[in-house]
């Protein structure tokens, strides 16, 4: 009896023994089928896993980088603003404290940490505790970033099933991480892992990272720093320095604990450092600053226009914003800066001097000098402020004029202390800008029609209109070359002598037009049209104008490079026609090169991630005058500086020194609505324009309003910085001349009025009368 039970005792322990290795066989079984119909995503229950080919090739979202010519970084275009880095540029660090944080035994597993894997498994499942640290290996992580397994379009029906979903995503990424644990290096995996992270304040990947919180390059960062980055890969708005920084600091010692822990860092290191504040040099990337911002968003539309129309090998668009696009511009970041500083620096001189002139009184003045009624509602309803107002509430409606009114917290710019924090309404806001003068200003190379400066405004994120291609405004004087150019081409030299008096030019169905000088005086005195150009003398422009035609001269400027609407009328020679600061840039370019004229253009070409050449953009010139037609109108350009009275005489003899020769044109329009200025050397030709958003808004002295005050000493400054640098290559010197001799005279003074020309005027030297 005793050995039946015996013998029943003893067999227990073996049934248990039999029953526990069928329980783990068959558990493995089920794992293993399980796994199996994951990765073939059995009757599409689970999901979809990369393929092969896209394990090999595996794709982020990189922001598209846009260079100046000395490969400088203006800016970027992205959705995630990522920047992929090689291992070699990764600092040992960084590399340290991300091993001895998230995956200590990476070097040793093959994606999948056994040992991690069972420390969950006890620690946290079975004893809940929830310290235990997670068991995803850095392989995992990366195939998590890569492949987005844990997104919505990676999911199947099963993935519905409370439990079973997150135990379908893991085991989905052990089966990723193992396969780039195949196909990749160590390192290539961990630089991919920093390269696809999230780390907050709009920062993806550790390039960007580094640049937005230390201002650095990830092969520069130090052991606190690397700590600090790594740590937020935990949580990144939680542990962050910048709104969160005792979580962060707590953190980055956690961190540097774990370096210490498995000897990346000594104890004495960890106790130094660790007691040291977070040090931050907090830049977050953004179209509003840095260099070129007005220039960035005119590229962004021709990159946006270029992506619709190519198409990649796989059949789809190039996608700006993701597909890692290394756009090449012709701007030279040095002589963006210098134009940037010219700007800024008169801009707040002269806007100083415009509130000044302006006291206590309204800008927007008709042109007898009356404040304009109801400007402000008028201009109003052209905000978008007031677009969203009327959709909520109606134009008719009470609560409409009481929201414009209605006072909040805003932030506005100013001058003298940058920045505000104020209240004001949306009336109050606009009355404020509308105090503000604008500008633009351009610079290029002529022989190339490389664009190397562009100053759409002083301040892009309050101020978003460009000046230099998208505003038009009326030349003034400024356009009076292309009428000289058209006489000169026509046979009139430079020599040629004109008397300044009233001209009077029937119009058919219009009163007479008659202009007045800018002084409105004439002084009956001969001179060459080289001086009345220098001079800016109106009635003498007038007079070749209507000797010429205005059709003659419309198609000398569309020859020359102005592309806009011309108007065919006579006032057209004192620039009524609304025309932009590039085109005449261009324009004004065909001087200097020799009478070839080379569209402007700013970006040179396209390259893929890879440095693969998408487009080269070729340039575009056509022959538009003679060389010595263009030469000619150098030597009257030259006028401005070197003629009695000219309106370059202004400029400083420091630029004019050294056999420097410059030519120049200032520009006023109507009651100095319009200041313009374009100056031309032998290396680069440049322009400004200043005025107020609307023409009703501008100096009430026509004086403290010309373009030699408000747009000159932009192009003065400019030129300065450019000759101040050595580094840049552009020298003071003379403009080539033709090698051919001129046809024509440039010494002027052996010539006299040629008398019979005018007997239309019938003209009494003795007693001035007509």
């Amino acid at each position: 009896m005793s050995n039946k039970k015996s013998k029943a005792k003893s067999s227990v322990p073996g049934k248990i023994i039999k029953y526990l290795w069928f329980v783990f066989f068959a558990g493995l079984i089920g794992f293993i089928v399980f796994v199996w119909s994951v990765n073939a995503n059995f009757l599409g229950l689970y999901g979809d896993l990369p393929d092969f080919k896209t394990l090999e090739n595996p794709e982020s979202e990189l922001a598209s980088e846009l260079y100046s010519s000395d490969e400088v970084l203006l800016g970027k275009y992205y959705r995630e603003n990522r920047t992929p880095v090689k291992y070699s540029e990764l600092s040992p660090n960084l590399i340290n404290a991300l091993i001895a944080t998230e995956d200590i035994r990476f070097e040793e597993h093959s994606g999948i940490d056994p040992k991690g894997l069972a420390r969950v498994f006890f620690k946290t499942i079975l004893l809940g505790q929830s310290s235990s640290g997670g068991g995803s290996t850095l392989s995992q992580q990366t195939a998590k970033n890569l492949f987005k397994t844990r997104g919505q379009e990676s999911q199947g029906p099963l993935s519905r099933i409370p439990g079973l979903r997150m135990l379908i995503i893991k085991t989905k990424e052990w089966i990723v991480a193992t396969q780039l644990e195949k196909a990749y290096t160590k390192n290539e995996i961990l630089t991919m892992y920093l390269n696809t992270s999230e780390f907050g304040s709009n920062a993806f990947g550790i390039k960007t990272a580094a640049k937005t919180f230390f201002n650095k390059d990830p092969m520069d960062l130090n052991v606190q720093e690397s700590a600090t980055l790594v740590g937020l890969f935990k949580a990144p708005t939680y542990y962050s320095p910048v709104y969160n920084p005792e979580n962060s600091l707590g953190r980055r010692n956690t961190v540097l604990g774990q370096m210490r822990k498995y000897e990346f860092i000594s104890p004495s290191q960890y106790d130094s450092i660790s007691k040291l504040p977070i040090d931050l040099d907090y830049n977050v990337e953004s179209h509003n600053r840095g260099l070129a911002t007005y220039f960035r968003e005119i590229v962004k539309a021709d990159l946006q226009k270029w992506t619709r129309e190519n198409i990649k090998p796989n059949g789809q668009p190039y996608d700006l914003y993701g597909d890692g696009l290394r756009i090449y511009t012709t701007i030279d970041s040095r002589l963006q800066k210098y134009a940037e500083e010219a700007v800024d620096e008169h801009m707040q001189e002269l806007q100083k001097k415009f509130m000044q002139e302006l006291g206590e009184r309204d800008p927007w003045i008709d042109s007898e000098g009356r404040v304009i009624p109801n400007f402000l509602d008028n201009a109003v309803k052209r905000t978008r402020a007031y677009r969203i107002y009327v959709d909520k509430y109606g134009a008719d409606s009470d609560s409409l004029e009481i929201k414009l009114n209605e006072k909040k917290k805003m932030t506005v710019f100013s001058w003298e202390k940058g920045e505000i924090d104020t209240l004001m309404s949306t009336m109050d806001s606009l009355a404020y800008y509308k105090k503000f003068l604008q500008t633009g200003f351009v610079s290029m190379d002529p022989k190339t029609g490389h664009i190397k400066a562009w100053v759409g405004g002083f301040n892009h994120k309050y101020f978003k209109f460009d000046h230099v291609k998208d505003g038009k405004r009326q030349p003034g004087s400024t356009f009076k070359p292309f009428v000289y150019a058209a006489a000169i081409e026509n046979g009139y030299g430079p020599c040629y002598t004109v008397v300044d008096q009233p001209v009077e030019v029937n119009i058919p169905g219009q009163p007479t037009w008659s202009p007045s000088n800018a002084d409105g005086e004439f002084t009956y005195e001969k001179m060459t049209i080289r001086q009345a150009m220098s001079q800016s003398v109106n009635s003498i422009t007038a007079y070749m104008m209507k000797k010429l035609s205005p059709e003659v001269v419309v198609e000398t400027a569309h020859r020359l490079g102005v592309n806009s609407k011309l108007d065919p009328v006579p006032a057209l020679a004192l620039g009524t026609s609304d025309v932009s600061i590039l085109e005449m840039v261009g324009a004004f370019s065909t001087f200097v090169n020799e009478g070839e004229h080379i569209t402007p253009f700013y970006i040179d070409r396209i390259e893929d991630k890879n440095g693969n050449i998408l487009h080269q953009f070729p340039t575009r010139k056509k022959p538009a005058m003679t060389e010595e037609h263009a030469y000619l109108m150098l030597h009257m350009l030259m006028g401005g500086f070197e003629e009695r009275g000219g309106t370059s005489q202004g400029v400083p003899m420091h630029l004019r020194n050294e056999g420097n020769e410059l030519g120049g044109k200032t520009g006023t329009t109507q009651n100095a609505s319009d200041g313009w200025y374009i100056g031309v050397s032998k290396d680069l030709v440049s322009g400004a324009w200043v005025g107020g958003d609307d023409r009703a808004i501008h100096f009430r002295s026509w004086i403290n309003g010309q373009g030699a005050r408000t747009a000159r000493p932009i192009w003065v400054k400019y030129m300065t910085k450019v000759y101040n640098d050595p580094s840049l290559g552009i020298e003071k010197g003379p403009f080539p001349k033709p090698e051919k001799p001129l046809s024509v005279e440039l010494d002027c003074s052996e010539y006299e009025l040629n008398t019979d020309e005018y007997s239309d005027f019938d003209y009494d030297r003795r007693t001035n009368d007509f």
